[in-house]
């Protein structure tokens, strides 16, 4: 039994990446995928230098070999709560980021932040002004391989490192993302008619939504289901220790600033649009990455408006989707999934053996994790 315990545990060494630090951190996405239109979000990110803190946009199993990556990021990165957005697509993968000087505080209160995705153009918009707009090749990789397939809503918060994100110390936690509503409206007839809303007014998690329990992107970090809570309104992602979890000092709704719906800060959305997607399958070891890039923009000001249409019902339900970091070959799982509650953490997995690791992870063996910058 002792040698087959060092056997298992060198090759527990051997094959899992060890998590670097005794941290979980969170993610909380949609499980209904979108195709054109816009998406936005009423967001405060996390502060802290190396604290990735993000909204993004994703094809369901991008991560999977073979498979057109595609992905759109807003990214807070660094001590300085810097804004990059991204566009990733290809096969394999690549980024086209850029570094957005801007005179707002994104850590410190809220602002809307919305995606406009076209056949023409993707777009990027802070309080209603755009920032970023790609046309040509971005739309061209996104409508032949995004568009039927759609992409899920993503809110994640993460520690980084010196390559992407900043210099990490575990001494600044807690630190949390605080998301006020996020809403789509569908691109029809040239025009963007809303959809639903979801104002997060429950106390769990809503229906036809997901929390993460994967390894993060730098695999410094666990996600943690516990680490997605919901007070007072407000989705509240907290990143922590690991014997600390959930929503510790979180003061959500403290910021100010940056309200309302499309068209910019001011008004909220229209009257109903409470309701929030259904059904769904789950994803992988998701988590927005980008590196380098050029290019800055201007300072948005932000100006009051009202979002174009009236509230429906979401369009669409389906699938299973599943919370948590699921078994190997079940409908619905996640294809690159940690082992639920953990798995690779160098503190020890939560609730799994490291037989059952092997065993989850010999099932896994052929996926293709989540790009890491």
């Amino acid at each position: 039994m002792r040698n087959l315990s060092k056997t298992l545990g060198f090759v527990a060494a051997t094959l899992c990446p060890q998590l670097a630090l005794a941290v979980s951190s969170a993610e909380l996405y949609s499980g209904e995928s979108y195709g054109y239109g816009r998406v936005e979000a009423r967001v405060q990110y996390a502060a802290g230098d190396g604290v990735v803190s993000s909204f993004f946009m994703w094809k369901d199993k991008s991560e999977q070999t073979g498979v057109f990556w595609n992905e759109l990021d807003f990214e807070k990165l660094g001590a300085e709560c810097r804004m990059e957005t991204n566009p990733i697509y290809g096969l394999p993968s690549a980024n086209h980021s850029q570094k957005h000087t801007l005179a707002l505080d994104m850590c410190g209160a809220f602002h809307t932040y919305t995606y406009e995705w076209t056949p023409e153009a993707v777009v990027w918009l802070i309080d209603g002004q755009e920032i970023r707009r790609d046309v040509g090749a971005t739309p061209q990789a996104f409508a032949e391989n995004a568009a039927t397939a759609g992409m899920q809503i993503h809110f994640n918060l993460w520690p980084g490192d010196a390559t992407f994100g900043g210099n990490f110390d575990p001494a600044i936690l807690p630190v949390h993302e605080y998301v006020d509503w996020v809403q789509f409206s569908k691109y029809e007839g040239g025009e963007f008619k809303l959809a639903w809303r979801e104002d997060f007014d429950a106390a769990t998690v809503p229906a036809g939504w997901l929390t993460g329990s994967w390894a993060s992107p730098k695999n410094k970090s666990t996600h943690a289901p516990e680490n997605v809570n919901f007070i007072n309104g407000y989705a509240v992602l907290s990143l922590t220790a690991d014997d600390a979890l959930g929503p510790a000092g979180a003061m959500p709704g403290s910021g100010s600033g940056g309200g309302g719906g499309a068209g910019g800060g001011g008004s909220t959305a229209g009257a109903g649009g409470t309701s929030a997607p259904t059904g769904g399958t789950g994803n992988g070891s998701s988590g927005s990455t980008a590196t380098g890039g050029s290019g800055t923009a201007g300072t948005p000001s932000g100006t009051a408006g009202t979002p174009s249409g009236t509230a429906g019902t979401p369009s669409g339900t389906g699938g299973t989707g599943i919370s948590s970091g699921g078994t190997a070959a079940v409908s619905g799982s996640p294809s690159n999934a940690a082992p639920t509650d953990g798995g690779c953490s160098t503190s020890g997995p939560r609730s799994s053996s490291v037989l059952g690791w092997l065993l989850g992870a010999a099932a896994l063996g052929g996926s293709r994790k989540r790009r890491r910058s």
